[in-house]
């Protein structure tokens, strides 16, 4: 016979109440009990009836995290993040891949199917302030980065802006006469995070009493290896060419390291380069990335907090929440040649 939640209390040595508590995610448990009751659970292979759980508790332990791509490494680790905070509530992930296209994340915020999952985790780079305002307050939604904050809805995100600033301040201290920007994109608004991204670009050159040059700031289709790769070529071919580059992911960033290693120049010493995410392959590469590394684990962690919050009625703090995640620079080969490759 399969065990049941009486049999984990009794193993667990707490009420059943307190098993059903870890099961559905609720947050308020201490470490230890959390433990004792999880130690259970593994120990006599206790598997939820999910059919059972949905009907006592109108929740199905499932939500849906949807992502403009899964095969973007950045996405690929925050997915990893997520499930594992869902994991800590009994929850498991569904994985849905927009392609950023607007009728998909409508789709996506809308809950997917709202009858079969508790709620959504989104991350959109086309939806409106109208798609969101329409299915507001519908279902549980947590989005995640820049765009469409202060739309009303619970957000989690990165200051780009600060973390594009602090990172062009560090090119030109470094000594970068002539910096250039590869990420903006042609097609996106002003709340995007390539606009933000060089509203912080802007800033930094700005302070340091450097003029912003527009044929430096690079635009590009996409934020893979060839899309950095073809803005790089571009930006050698002019006759003042950039010494060092922002670029606005790690994708963009390798792309450009090779572009300036076939053009038969060196990274640093000819050109610098940073990169945005910590992606693993940035402490792998030759040189290894300097680059902007957002605290993913508290990301995922915030952002599965807030839905959480959502699910089981608990009363936030604030309604809804915006929360800045933590990042910080960190600095490699590819701006400083004797610097720590951590």
């Amino acid at each position: 016979m399969p065990s049941s939640l009486k049999d984990v209390a009794a193993r667990a040595g707490v009420s059943v109440k307190t098993v059903s508590n870890v099961v559905n995610g609720y947050p308020f448990i201490s470490v230890a009990t959390r433990g004792r009751v999880e130690a259970a659970i593994s120990e006599l292979n206790y598997r939820p009836n999910a059919s059972a759980r949905r009907l006592r508790t109108g929740r199905s332990g499932l939500i849906a995290l949807s992502v403009p791509e899964i095969d973007a490494p950045y996405f690929a680790e925050l997915a990893s993040h997520i499930v594992d905070a869902a994991e800590q509530r009994g929850w498991t992930v569904l994985i849905d891949k927009t392609g950023g296209e607007r009728s998909h994340e409508q789709l996506a915020v809308a809950g997917i199917r709202s009858d079969l999952i508790d709620g959504a985790i989104a991350s959109p780079l086309s939806i409106t302030t109208a798609d969101i305002t329409a299915i507001k307050d519908t279902h549980p939604l947590v989005l995640l980065g820049e765009k469409l904050m202060r739309c009303g809805v619970d957000h989690v995100a990165v200051d780009s802006v600060a973390a594009a600033c602090e990172v062009t301040e560090h090119l030109i201290e470094s000594g970068g006469t002539r910096v250039a920007a590869i990420g903006m994109r042609a097609e996106d608004d002003a709340e995007s995070t390539s606009a933000l991204r060089v509203q912080g670009f802007r800033k930094a050159m700005t302070a340091a009493g450097r003029p912003v040059h527009e044929h430096l700031i690079a635009t590009v289709h996409g934020y893979y290896r060839p899309d950095g790769y073809a803005a790089m070529r571009r930006l050698l071919a002019l006759p003042d060419p950039p010494d060092a580059v922002v670029c606005f992911n790690d994708l963009l960033a390798l792309g450009a390291i090779r572009a300036i290693h076939d053009a038969r120049l060196r990274v640093p010493a000819d050109v610098a380069v940073t990169g945005f995410d910590d992606i693993e392959e940035a402490r792998f590469s030759t040189p290894r990335l300097t680059t902007i590394a957002p605290d993913k684990g508290a990301l995922a962690e915030a952002a599965v907090d807030l839905l959480a919050r959502q699910i089981t009625g608990l009363p936030p703090e604030t309604k809804p929440q915006e929360v800045l995640i933590p990042y910080r620079l960190v600095v490699r080969q590819s701006t400083l040649p004797g610097a720590d490759t951590a």
